[in-house]
C-alpha cells in the first residue's frame, strides 16, 4: 500500500472521544449557533428586498367612469340607513415608495363621510372617495 491509499486520520480514528472532567457539554442548539451565518451589513437584505418591491400606479378615472361612480355614491347615500352590501375597489399609497397597491374590501357600509370624504364600512374600514376605483352595489 502506498501512501496515497492510507486514510490520514489512520493514527487517531480509534482513539477514544475526549471528555472534559471539568467542563460541561455545550447544549446541541448552542453548538448549531455558532455556524449561524454572519451578517456583516445589517439591514442590507432589507434595504434589497425594499428597493425590489413593486409597487403600482394610480389610475385615474374617465369622465363616464366619474359619472357612473357619482351615480353609484348617490344611491349608495339614498340608501345608507338599510346599511347596504358594496364592493369598493381602491388605491392605497405606499409610505416608503412613489406608487402604491389596490386594495378590495366588501361589506356593509356605515356611511359615507361628506366631510373627510370617505366611505366607512361597518369593520372601520375607511375608503378615501378620491382613492376609490370602483364601486359595486349588489
Amino acid at each position: 500500500m502506498n501512501n496515497d491509499d492510507r486514510n490520514p486520520y489512520e493514527d487517531i480514528i480509534d482513539l477514544p472521544h475526549h471528555v472534559s472532567p471539568t467542563r460541561k457539554r455545550m447544549p446541541i442548539k448552542d453548538r448549531a449557533a455558532q455556524f449561524a451565518p454572519f451578517a456583516a451589513l445589517t439591514g442590507y437584505g432589507d434595504a434589497i428586498e425594499e428597493t425590489a418591491r413593486q409597487t403600482g400606479s394610480r389610475l385615474g378615472l374617465f369622465e363616464d367612469e366619474i359619472g357612473f361612480m357619482e351615480e353609484k355614491l348617490r344611491l349608495l347615500t339614498a340608501r345608507e340607513g338599510e346599511r347596504p352590501e358594496a364592493e369598493a375597489v381602491y388605491f392605497v399609497r405606499d409610505p416608503l415608495k412613489d406608487g402604491g397597491s389596490f386594495r378590495t374590501v366588501s361589506g356593509r357600509v356605515k356611511r359615507i363621510d361628506t366631510v373627510e370624504r370617505q366611505l366607512i364600512f361597518e369593520d372601520g374600514t375607511e375608503v378615501p372617495l378620491a382613492d376609490l376605483v370602483e364601486l359595486e352595489l349588489p
